[in-house]
């Protein structure tokens, strides 16, 4: 039986998976990372939100549009994301936060759509009779009705969509973004196991925070469905 060589033994014990007196020391740069993270999470989230209800909208209306759209956005999905950085790279530099949130925002519009999508198709037509009944106007309507009961889809989408970015935006590293994709790229670089152990469990933590707070979002904004599954047990 062979034994391990002993300069590889002394490697492993100066340099093990987490040096917490680095955590003390770079703090300040691993707090400017979770920041970092958070606003290129946040601004891609924004985004996607913004074009994929334009989008639905445009498909709820038109439904022949459905399917271009969707074809689209999942091309889109299909794209390598370190490819599709390296390409917009030139276009806005390499040190540009917009290099990093629009392929983010790009990412997440199959899943936003086809979730406000089927949120509003699952809306009964006997709910959408009885507001036209009451005279409401089919905007008032969407706004009143169809949304509120729309929502718990949408949640699930955006619940998705934001998990998938917060660990997408690790790989944004690669142009000079990424949060805490730079401590992991740092540590990989390096052998240096500390920096990659905080960068993957932060940004593992993070998605479980972010995962969580849309859930209580969730909770708040239809709590008829808390009751319901009250209601079951």
């Amino acid at each position: 039986m062979s034994s391990a060589p002993i300069p590889s033994l002394i490697a492993e014990a100066t340099n093990p998976i987490i040096r917490w007196e680095w955590v003390v020391e770079e703090w300040d740069q691993v707090w400017d990372a979770i920041v970092e993270h958070l606003i290129l999470t946040m601004l891609a989230m924004l985004m996607g939100l913004v074009v994929s209800a334009i989008l639905a909208a445009i498909a709820l209306r038109f439904r022949w549009t459905m399917t271009p759209i969707t074809a689209t956005t999942s091309l889109i999905y299909t794209l390598p994301s370190v490819a599709l950085f390296a390409l917009l790279a030139p276009v806005f530099g390499n040190l540009s936060r917009w290099t990093a949130v629009l392929p983010l925002a790009a990412y997440t519009l199959l899943i936003l759509v086809t979730n406000i999508v089927a949120g509003f198709q699952a809306v009964p037509a006997s709910v959408r009779d009885a507001a036209d009944g009451m005279g409401m106007s089919p905007m008032r309507r969407v706004w009143s009705v169809d949304l509120p009961l729309a929502v718990p889809y949408i949640l699930t989408g955006i619940r998705i969509a934001a998990v998938s970015t917060v660990g997408l935006v690790t790989v944004a590293a690669i142009i000079g973004q990424g949060g805490l994709g730079r401590l992991i790229f740092s540590g990989l670089r390096r052998a240096f196991w500390t920096p990659m152990t905080v960068g993957a469990s932060l940004s593992i933590a993070l998605a479980l925070v972010i995962d969580a707070l849309i859930i209580l979002v969730g909770l708040w904004l239809v709590p008829w469905q808390r009751r319901r599954k009250a209601a079951t047990r």
